[in-house]
């Protein structure tokens, strides 16, 4: 009887001690140095910082309506192979894609043709946080330089004109010995300005 009684205090006497030893301490560790021990006790480590979403490294990608034309939207997107790539949907030329240049929301629209076969000359885009507005320039090239210049002076052009005209070179007309050569000018650039919906109000569209 004795002999149990012993074990059982044996036994309770190290799980007291087991349950001891996994409380935490929030005090800080000693190092047996006063005057670091003075410091350490004086601050505390900061949390860590949660870790960036998608959205706050790339502010350009969202939806977006144009100030001047309540009927039109664009809604940007990352390319799923390269980050470095945006999709513009939306646009009357069609489905365009876009390079970042400059971090976090200046691209370049390279010259390209979409899906639908519309030749879509080289542009800017440009999306500004703090005013969330953003900034779309088709038919001036891209100034490394100064991308937002583009946008100094601007002059929109129709989506028909754009359809319909590419800005090919010239035409020729010959009548007789004379030749007579009209050069044709090349169409305005095509300007959409707009603000950032937010998703909240994106997602009721």
């Amino acid at each position: 009887m004795k002999k149990t009684l012993f074990l059982t205090g044996i036994a309770s006497l190290l799980l007291t001690l087991a349950l001891n030893a996994q409380q935490p301490t929030t005090e800080p560790k000693k190092t047996g140095n006063p005057t670091v021990d003075s410091i350490a006790s004086k601050y505390t480590l900061a949390p860590m910082p949660n870790p960036m979403t998608t959205e706050q490294i790339f502010p350009v990608i969202g939806q977006y309506q144009s100030s001047t034309n309540a009927d039109q939207k664009l809604t940007i997107t990352l390319d799923d192979q390269n980050k470095g790539f945006v999709w513009i949907d939306g646009l009357p030329q069609g489905r365009v894609k876009a390079v970042l240049k400059k971090s976090p929301a200046t691209y370049k629209i390279p010259a390209q043709k979409t899906a639908e076969g519309t030749e879509v000359r080289e542009g800017t885009l440009i999306y500004d946080k703090d005013a969330n507005t953003i900034s779309v320039m088709l038919g001036r090239p891209f100034n490394d330089a100064d991308p937002a210049s583009v946008f100094a002076t601007t002059t929109t052009t129709t989506d028909e004109t754009m359809a319909t005209d590419n800005g090919k070179a010239a035409v020729t007309k010959t009548k007789g010995t004379k030749t007579k050569t009209k050069v044709k000018k090349e169409p305005a650039p095509w300007v959409f300005m707009g603000t950032k919906i937010a998703q909240g109000t994106a997602v009721n569209q």
